[in-house]
């Protein structure tokens, strides 16, 4: 695994989310609307992959899953099993601070309909690369959903055949790391029952007796 680059916050390589973001701050001065950064501890042992900002969630506060609803059942089961230190994100001042977490995403922009195109993921990749390459050994990467899960492989250069997603599944990565499975925290699974608080914190609770 090499470092390819670090967080960019005037990242282009995406034509069509640099367009979109440039709409969306036209239409909406006040959000955020720029590729969004990792927020938590740079030495967390436990680091959180999403797949990419939500448009009235991180993309107007520029924190991850804040003010989005995925946010709602993410931060409160990390405060449950003491990787935060309250059990909301509203807003960037509200005070809410990770502990040997680390929250970023697979895609830093946000696309539209929520649903990014395969080169994007690709073009995206390298900042992932960038964030996972300071990890440390014995470091645990809990990968919602499958897009999150097949960047984290990328990451580390991994056949995608080799590791399938499975909610729930745990998987060796270099290092001594693990990637652990979930689905995401997202309103559709939430209301679904697809993913279930008591089965999001079984995910979230191995990785509190993982991670080292």
């Amino acid at each position: 695994m090499k470092a390819d680059t670090t967080f960019n916050i005037r990242c282009t390589l995406c034509p069509r989310l640099a367009g979109f973001l440039r709409d969306v701050r036209r239409k909406h001065s006040d959000y955020y609307a720029h590729p969004v950064p990792p927020f938590g501890d740079p030495r967390a042992g436990l680091v959180v992959v999403g797949l990419a900002p939500g448009m009235h969630g991180a993309n107007r506060t520029g924190r991850p899953f804040t003010g989005d609803y995925a946010g709602v059942l993410l931060y409160a089961t990390l405060h449950k099993f003491g990787f935060a230190n309250q059990a909301e994100g509203a807003s960037p001042d509200d005070g809410l601070k990770l502990t040997d977490c680390r929250i970023n995403n697979a895609v830093k922009c946000v696309p539209p309909a929520n649903k990014p195109k395969p080169e994007e993921i690709r073009n995206c990749n390298r900042y992932l690369v960038a964030d996972l390459h300071h990890t440390a050994k014995g470091t645990v990467v809990l990968a919602l959903g499958r897009v999150a899960h097949e960047a984290v492989l990328r990451v580390y250069e991994l056949k995608l055949s080799q590791f399938k997603f499975k909610h729930g599944a745990e998987h060796e990565l270099p290092g001594d790391r693990v990637l652990l499975d979930s689905y995401h925290c997202s309103r559709y699974n939430t209301q679904t029952k697809r993913l279930t608080p008591a089965m999001f914190e079984k995910v979230v609770g191995r990785a509190r007796q993982l991670v080292k």
